[in-house]
């Protein structure tokens, strides 16, 4: 059967048309809102299996790491073959692994960000007038949602040390980065994922980002211990490096968020070498190199 996701740019049409197209061919699974973007963009998210203790698969934080969608969504094809029309996978036996276990896979937190990433300033829809404000017209550098928020600094978790940390590298307003906002949680994005997050116990969480082929998995002292062996299986599977918080890095971040709400594992992956937004080029071998890893987490 023809592949559905393919690597091509995923703009909020295209990504949705992939959507739909999966949930067409593997009936089985359920696709369901879970959120509005700043713009009115639906948050959509897919789930395999019973929904009791799942893992949490959420991409598409920022703009510029538009591949990082498409990585989550071919994870979803090929997992999907592999449970309900018995297609192979080369390492793990995916129907019975995946027995009595789910996942979840939120492809696209910031739609807003990838958009306005993918095609400037009106992608930011009702936004388009600060949007060009904040970025001065110059959108090659654009993470931030559709009001110059960085989805990734606006988590509740030490982000007031964050918050000040900003303001000492001369980030005090919106702007196409690094800006988490005027206040934790303010954005509706993230809003979305705290309350997803509140809804299912899932039993630990993948953050995926680009770039770097890092791994972080620590978060002050509520971090798990099982979170380190967890991290050190996936650096292994991987070929990751494995490494710890530090600068704007620190704190606010869900993978931080997580660990601090929950004392349950929680990791960030960097995808790729590079710099973003990473060549589609890139996207066929980085997937392989990652489809073991991403397999693991669902079964550990």
């Amino acid at each position: 059967m023809e592949q559905i996701v393919r690597a091509v740019p995923p703009d909020y049409e295209t990504m949705r048309a992939m959507l739909e197209a999966l949930k067409r061919r593997f009936p089985q699974a359920k696709l369901r809102a879970c959120g509005r973007s700043l713009a009115g963009r639906t948050l959509y998210m897919l789930t395999i299996g019973p929904m009791e203790s799942p893992v949490l698969y959420a991409g598409g934080f920022h703009g510029q790491e538009w591949m990082t969608p498409l990585l989550l969504l071919r994870f979803f094809e090929r997992t999907a073959a592999a449970l309900w029309e018995g297609a192979e996978l080369p390492s793990i036996p995916v129907r019975d692994a995946l027995c009595g276990r789910g996942i979840a896979i939120l492809p696209c937190v910031n739609p807003d960000g990838i958009q306005i990433a993918l095609h400037g300033a009106q992608g930011a829809g009702i936004f388009q007038a600060q949007a060009i404000q904040i970025s001065q017209g110059d959108f090659s550098r654009w993470n931030a949602n559709a009001r110059g928020v960085d989805i990734n600094h606006n988590f509740p978790a030490g982000w007031e040390a964050l918050h000040e940390m900003e303001r000492q590298a001369g980030i005090t307003g919106p702007a196409p980065r690094q800006y988490g906002g005027n206040a934790p949680g303010s954005e509706p994005e993230t809003q979305s994922l705290i309350r997803l997050c509140q809804r299912h116990v899932f039993r630990h969480a993948l953050a995926i980002h680009s770039q770097g082929e890092e791994i972080f998995w620590e978060y002050g002292e509520r971090t798990p211990e099982r979170g380190r062996m967890m991290a050190k299986i996936f650096a292994a599977s991987s070929g990751y490096q494995l490494v710890e918080n530090g600068g704007l890095a620190s704190h606010g971040g869900f993978k931080d968020w997580f660990i601090d709400a929950f004392a349950r594992p929680a990791f960030t992956f960097e995808i790729g070498k590079g710099e973003n937004p990473l060549p589609l080029s890139d996207f066929e071998g980085i997937y392989a190199r990652l489809e073991d890893t991403l397999l693991l987490a669902a079964l550990m």
